[in-house]
Formats: structure tokens, C-alpha cells, sequence
């Protein structure tokens, strides 16, 4: 037998190891069929269609201020809930799931299993089945095309953060306010995106009460520094990750939540460079500082925040 020399064997074993991270990266979103173009409002129709002869329960739609003819379906999975029932916490987040469309005909999905990672964390072996069976039904009703979003090794999803010194998901800074009780933090929400407190809209609301979570998607429509700002300022690649909107608040018992934006952009555009992230930098602050009006948390608060 013929031994490899000590060099080749190291380059053998460099290329065996990035061949093994590449196998085992996720990334955020997929591409479906093209739909022929036409009107904003129809093709979100076509998509819904599409979404509910799948078995999927629809949410809501979110046109987003100054992003052009562009849209988001968001749906949610029976299976789906029934697993985040199970789990609890911060997996709310995972409800939500959305498809991004154009007027022109430009489709993508959320890939299932790229968010349910992040979002049920430790518990992702529970969620895997329901992850790889949406999956299969968003191929079959909207199309297999290419991945796309940037690849995430997969074991580092369940702590995700673009580098050192940013927030994860379970950040202190997520928490807004504890009200203690959790018909008192729904209502507050509820009440609060109704009167569109610091530009906000409401896209969609999902409660489940019985587990004491809640999410709600958040149009940011704010001129100054809104969605429509801060996204076209990421470049073209802000738009095409359009799939990754709305952003949310979300109820854990009786505790208001938002994630922290420098962990919820990164998470959904994880191939940005430092510079991209960097034309953004007042961003995070911006968003932190609209959910807390969101969430009513006393002036005094916010200042200490």
C-alpha cells in the first residue's frame, strides 16, 4: 500500500472538511416557478391559491413601503404550530413563515428548515419532520429552484450570530416589557399596532393561548427610517431577500419581545459584508426604539434602554 505524504495528507483532509461544511450549510430561501407578470395584488393572489391548496393557513400579505412592486405572502403550518406548542419560548418566531413575489413574476420561499433551526434551537431534532415536509410541499406548489441567501453551517444556527459582541436570539436586549400577564402583553400589542404608534401597521396576528405565545408581523413604514429605507441601502441584494419581511414582535406569558435587529438582519441576510452591514449601523437602534413605543414601555425605560 502506498502512504500519502504528510502535506498531501493535510490538503486530503482540508479539502475533505470544506467539502463537509459545504454538505451541511443552509441557506434562507428558494426560488420558485416565475409567475407571468402582472399586478402586484394578483400575483400575492396567485401565490395564496398556491399556499392553501397546499394545506397551508394563510396570515396575512405585506406590501412594503418604497420596495417597489413587491410583496409577501405569509402563511403558517398546522404541524407546524402543533410543534411550537410543544416548545414553547422564543420558537413563535417560527409561525410565520413567508413567500416574497413581484410584479414582474420573481418568486421565493423561506426554506423551512434554515428558520426552524434558528428558532427551535436545541429542540430542532422535534421540528425536523415538519421541516422536511413543508418543504416538500412548497416545491410541489411553488416551484424547486435554486437556494440562495447566503450558507449557514447548520450547527450554528441553533446560536446564530453574524460575529462577536452581536446579539442571538436569547439576547437581554429582545426583552421589552414584562407585564406579567399574557391577555395584558396582547392586548398592549394589539392596541398598539391598531393606532399605528411610530408608523407601524399590522400585516398579521397569530395567538395561541392555550401555550401563551404570540407573534405579530410589523410593517416599518416609517419615511425617515423604515423598512423601505433601510433595505434598498443593503444594495440590490436588500430587495431580493424580500421574503425576509415583516419584522416582528412577539408574547412570551406575560413578556413583549422583539428580536434584537443586529441578530434578526443578519439572520436574514447572512451573507452581507461588514460594509453592507456598516451603511446600517443606525438601524438596529431605529427598530429597538419603534418596538419599545410598540410595546408601551414607559419613557423612563426607553432612556435607560
Amino acid at each position: 500500500m502506498t502512504l500519502l505524504p504528510p502535506l498531501r495528507l493535510l490538503i486530503v483532509a482540508i479539502l475533505l472538511s470544506l467539502l463537509a461544511h459545504a454538505a451541511h450549510a443552509v441557506a434562507p430561501y428558494q426560488r420558485g416557478n416565475p409567475l407571468p407578470a402582472s399586478s402586484l395584488n394578483e400575483q400575492m393572489s396567485r401565490v395564496e391559491k398556491k399556499l392553501e391548496a397546499a394545506g397551508f393557513r394563510l396570515l396575512g400579505r405585506h406590501q412594503p413601503k418604497g420596495l417597489g412592486e413587491r410583496g409577501v405572502v405569509v402563511y403558517t403550518d398546522a404541524a407546524l404550530l402543533d410543534a411550537i406548542g410543544k416548545v414553547g419560548g422564543h420558537a413563535i418566531l417560527a409561525a410565520p413563515q413567508r413567500v416574497g413575489v413581484s410584479a414582474s413574476g420573481e418568486l421565493s420561499y423561506t426554506r423551512p428548515e434554515y428558520w426552524l433551526r434558528a428558532y427551535f434551537r436545541d429542540r430542532f431534532a422535534l421540528a425536523a419532520p415538519v421541516a422536511r415536509a413543508m418543504q416538500g410541499r412548497l416545491e410541489q406548489a411553488l416551484g424547486r429552484g435554486e437556494v440562495f441567501g447566503g450558507d449557514v453551517p447548520e450547527q450554528t444556527l441553533a446560536d446564530y450570530r453574524y460575529m462577536a459582541g452581536m446579539e442571538r436570539l436569547d439576547s437581554f436586549r429582545a426583552e421589552l416589557i414584562d407585564l406579567q400577564q399574557f391577555d395584558a402583553a396582547v392586548r398592549t400589542v394589539r392596541s398598539r399596532l391598531a393606532e399605528h404608534v411610530a408608523d407601524t401597521a399590522p400585516v398579521y396576528e397569530l395567538v395561541l393561548p392555550e401555550h401563551k405565545l404570540a407573534v405579530w408581523g410589523v410593517a416599518l413604514n416609517s419615511a425617515r427610517d423604515g423598512e423601505g429605507v433601510w433595505v434598498n441601502k443593503l444594495g440590490p441584494v436588500g430587495p431580493q431577500h424580500i421574503a425576509a419581511l415583516p419584522y416582528e414582535i412577539y408574547v412570551i406569558g406575560g413578556k413583549i419581545y422583539s428580536p434584537a435587529a443586529r441578530f434578526r438582519i443578519a439572520l436574514a441576510w447572512p451573507s452581507l459584508d461588514l460594509g453592507q452591514f456598516m451603511s446600517i449601523r443606525y438601524t438596529p437602534d431605529a427598530i429597538a426604539a419603534t418596538m419599545r413605543r410598540v410595546a408601551n414601555v414607559p419613557d423612563l425605560v426607553q432612556l435607560a434602554n
